[in-house]
């Protein structure tokens, strides 16, 4: 009976951890469609407007069903918008407007996932934990994969050389909301934070798209379903996903699979745009893949020390939609 049992969930948590990168893929795959159809601070708005909805929605059948939620107080919200501002509005719009100006989905997905490297070896201090020499090694890897592969992208794209700089903002953003996050003692819980995060930004970029004049949606079909899918795949299903696997993998293996976003991407972008994928890419997401494991890896003396719970709180931290959550999807 236990066997039985056993088995299809091995299944579902296998399953699920392939739809986690394939959602979590499909934000920048998405964002390409996307920002074809519109400017990317108008996608933007909409995709936020479509979540704020989602979201109350969401509140709304909890309170039919009679569940509680608790409301949070308005001096533990303050320091979470501060943290909401950095972790969704800086951290998604450069990457959109990166996307929309021509750099290659897999080079943005690149930078993407080195964020666990930089809040490893870059924030930890900042926290007074300690890092490991491998870390500092892994970091100098991954900083050199994201030169070689951007090196490569732009020698083949048509991108002006400013627009690099764009997911290189998104990092600093994150990492930044990551640092402010860790320094809070307030927390609320996941859907407090999803809500909070979402609705600052919301509120940021509707000002911005008024003063740029962005505001109205085009009535094409196209970019009404690729914002819809933007909202529900990389904004809410995969982040649904990652708290899933947290609890079920941990945060380690969590964040091997969230460097897989990256060559998923790549690939991705190869396929459906014809994006440029070289043996100078491949050698650079390589790279990559090699600094997320020397930054991950857990101490060979199995203690608890400094240096592991850096690593833990890498993607509790980044992820980005969010988290505690500040992890939020592209």
């Amino acid at each position: 009976m236990s066997k039985q049992i056993g088995i299809p969930q091995r299944f579902l948590v296998v399953g699920a951890a392939a739809a986690f990168v394939l959602t979590w893929s499909s934000g920048f795959i998405i964002a390409k469609i996307a920002t074809n159809t519109a400017a990317p601070l108008t996608v933007l708005l909409w995709r936020f407007v479509v979540v704020a909805a989602l979201l109350l929605v969401a509140i709304l059948v909890l309170r039919l069903r009679r569940r509680e939620l608790v409301m949070p107080r308005w001096r533990d919200i303050r320091p979470h918008l501060t943290i909401g501002l950095f972790a969704q509005f800086g951290y998604i719009l450069p990457i959109y407007l990166a996307v929309g100006a021509g750099v290659s989905t897999g080079t943005t997905a690149l930078i993407d996932a080195i964020q666990p490297l930089v809040v490893a070896t870059l924030v930890g201090p900042l926290l007074g934990l300690r890092v490991r020499a491998m870390q500092w090694l892994g970091l100098l890897l991954g900083a050199t994969g994201v030169v070689v592969i951007v090196t490569a992208d732009g020698s083949t794209s048509m991108s002006p050389t400013p627009a690099y700089a764009l997911p290189l903002i998104a990092l600093v953003s994150l990492v930044t909301a990551t640092f402010l996050d860790r320094r809070t003692t307030v927390r609320l819980g996941v859907f407090a934070t999803l809500s909070t995060h979402a609705a600052v930004t919301l509120v940021a970029i509707a000002g911005l798209a008024a003063v740029t004049g962005s505001l109205v949606p085009p009535a094409s079909a196209d970019f009404w379903v690729s914002t819809v899918l933007t909202a529900v795949f990389p904004a809410l299903i995969a982040y649904a996903l990652y708290w899933y696997l947290l609890r079920r993998l941990g945060i380690t293996t969590l964040n091997a699979l969230l460097y897989l976003v990256a060559p998923t991407t790549a690939v991705a972008g190869t396929v459906l745009f014809g994006e440029p994928f070289t043996p100078i890419t491949l050698a650079g997401l390589l790279l990559g893949g090699v600094a997320i494991a020397l930054v991950i890896a857990p101490r060979r003396d199995g203690g608890a020390g400094q240096s592991r719970g850096t690593s833990r709180n890498v993607v509790a931290s980044t992820s980005a939609p969010v988290t505690d959550p500040t992890m939020a999807g592209p």
